[in-house]
């Protein structure tokens, strides 16, 4: 086959593929995709199975067992899984004192969060958080709760954003496993829903009046507010 020929070929090709990244590597992808998918699961419903079998995990990705079982590790240091042995591995959850500690030290960042963006953000910034909301009135975030849920998360990653202090949203970050899966399964109860809608609309107009002690103040309420819910109706987890 000619040049010419070999170039027509691949023209003509049925499919089209991006090529490989020079820089890819197969344990951080393994890693990267296990931990998206504990992000994603509801591991504080009490009806979730936390356990990983590593073998299934590897035959679902189609590869060997050992960058799972290195991912798996990287994933303890992490803090998001637990090694146990001769049991097996399983999704780190913490205990419902723990859970109250994280949710006042979110509390805290996110308001200090609410308190620079107040100041620091430019008012297209400011009016993105708005756009998030704009989409659920209390009748449609009721209707498409895990919708909803999502967006609520997005939301409140938005302010840390806008506070624009890397380090204060580098904290945040490591806590963001944990508060956003106790949120996705609060979000279901009480009808939490209806005070998240309201709330989230008046720390925007808090931040769009550039008060900085409002924002804060409402960030803070909001966020206790799921901190009560947890401590009057959670029971604590049984260790897996």
């Amino acid at each position: 086959m000619n040049a010419a020929t070999a170039a027509q070929g691949v023209a003509s090709s049925p499919v089209s593929l991006e090529p490989v990244a020079r820089n890819f590597s197969l344990k951080d992808h393994v890693y990267g995709q296990l931990r998206q998918a504990i992000i994603d699961a509801r591991i504080y419903d009490e009806a979730t199975d936390l356990r990983l079998d590593e073998r299934g995990l590897a035959e679902q990705l189609g590869i060997s067992r050992t960058p799972v079982r290195e991912a798996l590790a990287r994933l303890a240091q992490d803090g998001l899984v637990e090694i146990q042995p001769r049991k097996g591995v399983f999704i780190l959850r913490k205990t419902r004192d723990e859970i109250l500690e994280m949710i006042t030290v979110w509390a805290a960042l996110e308001s200090m969060a609410a308190r620079l963006a107040a100041k620091r953000a430019s008012d297209a910034e400011i009016s993105s958080l708005r756009r998030l909301a704009s989409g659920f009135e209390t009748a449609s975030a009721r209707a498409h709760i895990d919708d909803y849920s999502q967006a609520n998360i997005t939301f409140h990653q938005r302010i840390l954003e806008l506070g624009k202090c890397s380090m204060l949203k580098d904290i945040a970050d490591g806590l963001f496993v944990h508060v956003r899966a106790v949120r996705s399964r609060a979000m279901h109860e009480s009808d939490r829903v209806t005070r998240s809608v309201v709330d989230h609309m008046q720390i925007i107009e808090a931040i769009e009046a550039r008060d900085g002690d409002l924002a804060s103040q409402r960030v803070r309420e909001h966020t206790m507010g799921l901190h009560e819910h947890v401590r009057r109706t959670w029971r604590d987890f049984p260790e897996a």
